[in-house]
């Protein structure tokens, strides 16, 4: 490859990746301030404007970054940087809007999973930084929680590589194949669609506790240990985490989106270039609004906190059971159209 040629790949991969943390900021504010206002509609509450994410964004920024004494200050203050930096580039690995990713590997789904693991490594990490008693309490909470819902992330996980492989399909985690091939278009039968539709609820039950939303927000329960993990942060330093959990958000609505519903109406409509870009990039973002909605939403204005034991034993137990029956539904599903098919 000549000089040009990499100079071109090197400004495609800059520009792309800062529109992408571009995009991935501005919705996921915006996402922020509509789960905020649906959720006061809700509760027979006003609730504040759409636009308040940016204002509390703005004005953290300019607000004074408070370093506590007993904290290890080099560490308190770049691990918000390193989480917002890692939560953007999940992005990269990720189908946008009918887009395929800027970067794609054989791997990019496993890659993916890895990645998430930053954003929640960053407030463990910076809530033992910083000394505060409340905010270690906090990060035990967090680390408890990721354990506990890896279990059925790694099921689904399972269960979509091993469909992809009965189908004689290859690089069964690149989300180029998941996305040619959805999930719903692989099913011979109703065992498989019953077992992907449990995997899909499975999967929209782990996205509050990524997120560490209500009821899954134990790490930071702010009437038990007052904010917990964010419990000292203060400044710009609050405010990139306040972005990476935005960012986060449209993560994970992206993720549940590129496995379960990576439809284009550009395809079924029969639009042009641009016109089809348009209505794919606005079917998208309505696709992981709804993600959200569910998922977020009306769970965490359904149902009350839950305490840590009560969050590890509803993923170690209830649904990693039930993760395991969704995979065994798959299974079966492709061995009896195996079997019919060789009859």
């Amino acid at each position: 490859m000549n000089i040009s040629a990499l100079s071109e790949v090197a400004v495609r991969v800059i520009v792309g990746s800062l529109g992408l943390a571009a995009f991935g900021i501005f919705f996921g504010l915006m996402l922020k301030g509509i789960d905020r206002k649906l959720s006061a509609h809700m509760q027979g509450r006003i609730g504040p404007p759409l636009r308040q994410p940016f204002r509390d964004v703005a004005k953290l920024f300019v607000k004074e970054n408070i370093v506590p004494d007993q904290a290890i200050p080099w560490v308190f203050n770049l691990i918000p940087l390193v989480g917002l930096i890692g939560t953007i580039s999940i992005l990269i690995y990720l189908p946008l809007g009918g887009f395929p990713p800027l970067f794609s590997t054989a791997g990019d789904l496993i890659v993916v999973l890895y990645l998430l693991i930053i954003p929640s490594l960053c407030l463990v990490i910076g809530g033992f930084s910083s000394g505060s008693p409340y905010a270690i309490v906090g990060a035990q909470r967090e680390m408890a929680t990721m354990i506990a819902y890896e279990f059925p992330l790694a099921i689904l996980i399972v269960s979509i590589a091993w469909n992809l492989l009965q189908k004689g399909m290859t690089q069964v985690f690149s989300f180029s194949t998941i996305v040619a091939t959805p999930v719903w278009n692989q099913v011979s039968g109703p065992l498989g669609f019953i077992g992907f539709a449990i995997l899909l609820v499975v999967l929209l039950l782990v996205t509050p506790a990524e997120l560490s939303k209500i009821p899954f927000d134990a790490a930071e329960a702010e009437t038990e240990i007052a904010g917990g993990l964010l419990v000292e942060y203060s400044g710009r330093n609050l405010a990139m985490f306040y972005l990476t959990d935005g960012v986060k958000t449209v993560v994970m609505a992206s993720l549940i989106v590129a496995v379960f519903f990576p439809y284009n109406l550009s395809t079924l409509l029969g639009l042009g270039t641009y016109d089809g870009m348009v209505i794919d990039v606005v079917f998208f973002l309505f696709k992981v609004f709804l993600v959200i909605l569910f998922s977020v939403t009306l769970i965490r204005v359904a149902i009350a906190r839950l305490k840590i034991d009560q969050i590890v034993y509803t993923y170690w137990v209830p649904l990693t059971l039930v993760s395991l029956v969704g995979l065994i539904l798959v299974m079966w599903d492709g061995v009896i159209m195996n079997f019919f098919s060789s009859a």
